[in-house]
């Protein structure tokens, strides 16, 4: 396997179609068949080399990628079930610093400094179930599926001796339950050796018998099989009556469904961590395989409260335990220049083989990282990959330190430009100052402005943008538009491309290219001559504006003339109006286009290029809907957070200072200058019960 800054584009193709067959058939052996070849770690592996390559060469992308695929595969002749209440992840945290930050979180939305009751429960390494019950009788079971919709594996629970067909006492009408379907450890291997005795195949780890068992099309073969089961939720109720996650787990048992007997009440924070290292010492020991421990806020009320994000709740993560670890000696420490002149540092390795794949790079953040561990080039070190998957130096082997060894001393000049590297007040990295004419950033920034949340164009990926940059064939943004022009007949005017373009710069002639190559390339780059605003604004590159923050700017402007007269005029009112935006972005937003070269990048990229004004096509049918609301002082009934959660979520705009575009200002106890400035300029102001109407509440 070549490294990817060595690799050429016929090595790329061809290790790209090598990686999609590869996992197309792990697919198949784990999720049809539930016989897996590869470990988890191998898999993320190939998925990963594959991301790095489709990077580097996106016109190679495949229908076939592994990138298309989304999501768990449901199979064909399993009966589909939609489930009405989805299945959503867990976010993953990996130390007791998230713990921390975790809780801190879930305190800062709520508003409160007081401990918060959680339950620490063992994370079952399983298949994940869906149990519908109406009016006490077990009527329906699914797996998990892709969330949204499962496979319906009815009968093969009903083979579960542990799964209640019946629940005696009141019960909702409605209730799914909802939980992990295990194969034991004596289990697991009791059936290898009757498998390995019949000439039948044997499976990789409990998970993946208990899979294997659960998702088969004839139920007596699963009934065969012992398995076991933990419920630990619920997915659609018709009544709630419990108020807590521990009372639920009360009623569980009540009702006959088994819980871990290792789940644990923690009061506050420090039992959380404590019941992670008990966990993790009677790992090895527990009759069954688990992963991690899951931690979720008890109450219901404010696990409600809370809320969810994308696609994870708020109120619950997942500890997971350590990655497997490698211990290898740091050769060189690098630094890589980005996009916005950040220095960062890289470790090179002496490459060793963690968790099923061999790393040879580990990054080290910044230099407060290096000094905080004293990390040295030839120290041997400790290397996890975080999450399975990211690598990281975790700890210096000082005892094997040779007696040579000098501290690193991050540089004050940038590798790449020679020009000074700065580091601001308050800020953990060091930056190049030579902007645009340092090569790195030039190339950074055009590999952000083809990248896949910005113009996404396909045949220009990182390795084509080095090329074509050092070349001279891509300086600028505006060059990508008039590469068809220049690539059979020269460009007028332009010494920068006199001598290239002499006779035109006939791509289809360069190694590993050809007609079909280019005429893809020229189209993709002709679909992206019109784009919408919200991607504009972010391929444009500008410190601290994400996407996130691309789609506000657009929202809150409309077109982006409006957005660049404002800015280049210095206005900076309505930026810092937009809820999310504060001085420090709006101050890095102004100076970008104060930059002569931005402005006239920018105006020439207009030249060749429509971006479309931002029309929210959102429906919002509620009262707030297109408002803008500010809230001042404090609320009684809800956080602020919440109250702007609310606010969003019924279509309104929420502002962090009163303007005369303010619709509602939203008045708390001790308001301020904020309600008085409002009663100068007559607009409506809101009591907190009068807001939470709005909202139907």
């Amino acid at each position: 396997m070549a490294e990817t800054d060595t690799i050429t584009e016929e090595q790329a193709a061809a290790e790209m179609a090598r990686i999609a067959a590869e996992m197309a058939r792990a697919d198949i052996a784990y999720y049809q068949n539930d016989a897996p070849y590869l470990t988890d770690a191998e898999y993320d592996a190939l998925k990963l080399r594959n991301q790095q390559l489709e990077e580097l060469f996106p016109h190679l992308i495949r229908d076939d990628s592994p990138s298309k695929k989304v999501g768990a595969k449901v199979r064909d002749d399993f009966a589909k079930v939609e489930l009405k209440v989805p299945m959503l992840s867990l976010a993953n945290i990996f130390s007791y610093e998230e713990i921390d930050s975790f809780v801190a979180g879930i305190r800062r939305f709520l508003g409160t400094d007081e401990d918060i009751a959680f339950m620490a429960e063992p994370k079952i390494d399983g298949l994940s179930f869906n149990a519908r019950y109406e009016k006490g009788v077990f009527v329906q079971g699914s797996t998990r599926g892709d969330g949204a919709t499962g496979e319906d594996i009815t009968e093969n629970l009903r083979t579960i001796k542990s799964l209640p067909q019946k629940i005696e006492g009141k019960v909702p009408d409605i209730l799914e339950i909802r939980g992990e379907v295990y194969m034991s450890k004596t289990d697991f291997f009791a059936l290898n050796e009757k498998n390995l005795r019949e000439g039948k195949k044997l499976f990789a780890n409990p998970r993946n018998a208990a899979a294997g068992s659960l998702r088969q099309l004839d139920a007596s073969i699963t009934r065969e099989r012992k398995l076991s089961l933990f419920a630990y939720t619920w997915g659609e109720l018709s009544e709630i009556p419990w108020q807590s996650q521990s009372e639920f787990f009360d009623l569980l048992k009540r009702w006959g469904f088994p819980t871990n007997p290792n789940n644990r009440f923690c009061p506050d924070t420090e039992c959380l961590k404590q019941s992670y290292t008990d966990l993790l010492a009677i790992r090895a020991d527990l009759p069954y395989d688990i992963d991690g421990i899951v931690y979720k806020v008890n109450s219901r009320a404010l696990q409600e409260r809370l809320g969810y994000l994308t696609r994870t709740p708020r109120w619950a993560t997942a500890h997971k335990f350590p990655a497997e670890r490698a211990i290898t000696r740091i050769n060189n420490i690098r630094i890589q220049v980005g996009r916005t002149g950040a220095l960062t540092p890289v470790a090179d390795l002496e490459p060793v083989n963690v968790g099923g794949v061999i790393v040879s790079h580990a990054t080290l953040h910044n230099e407060d990282e290096i000094k905080r561990k004293d990390i040295r080039i030839g120290d041997s070190v400790i290397v996890q990959r975080a999450g399975d998957v990211i690598p990281q130096v975790v700890e210096v082997l000082k005892e094997k330190r040779r007696p040579d060894s000098v501290e690193f001393k991050f540089p004050e000049i940038c590798p790449e430009c020679g020009a000074h590297a700065i580091r601001e007040e308050d800020e953990a990295v060091r930056r190049c100052t030579g902007g645009l004419t340092c090569p790195a950033q030039a190339i950074e920034r055009l590999k952000h402005f083809v990248s896949r949340e910005a113009f996404d164009i396909e045949g220009l990926g990182s390795k084509i943008i080095e090329q074509f940059y050092n070349e001279g064939i891509l300086r600028s943004p505006v060059d990508i538009f008039t590469l068809e022009e220049r690539n059979g007949s020269p460009v007028r005017g332009d010494d920068l491309f006199a001598a290239l373009v002499q006779n035109g710069l006939h791509l289809e002639r360069r190694d590993g290219w050809g007609k079909k190559s280019v005429e893809n390339l020229f189209n993709a780059i002709r679909e992206r001559t019109t784009i919408s605003l919200p991607r504009f604004i972010y391929a444009l590159g500008i410190r601290q504006v994400g996407t996130a923050t691309a789609r506000l700017i657009a929202k809150n402007y409309g077109s982006f003339g409006i957005f660049m007269q404002d800015m280049v005029n210095g206005e900076t009112q309505k930026l810092l109006e937009i809820d999310g935006i504060g001085e420090s972005m709006a101050n890095d937003i102004v100076e970008f286009f104060k930059e002569e070269h931005n402005k006239n990048t920018v105006r020439l990229l207009l030249e060749k290029v429509k971006v479309e004004d931002f029309i929210d096509t959102t429906d919002y049918n509620t009262p707030l809907a297109g408002k803008t609301v500010v809230f001042t002082g404090t609320l009684e009934k809800m956080t602020r957070a919440e109250a702007k959660a609310k606010a969003l979520g019924n279509g309104a705009k929420v502002a962090g200072s009163v303007s005369k575009n303010t619709d509602y200002v939203i008045e708390g106890a001790d308001a301020g200058s904020k309600a008085k400035k409002a009663r100068e300029l007559e607009i409506p102001i809101l009591t907190e019960d009068e807001f939470l109407s709005l909202t139907g509440q």
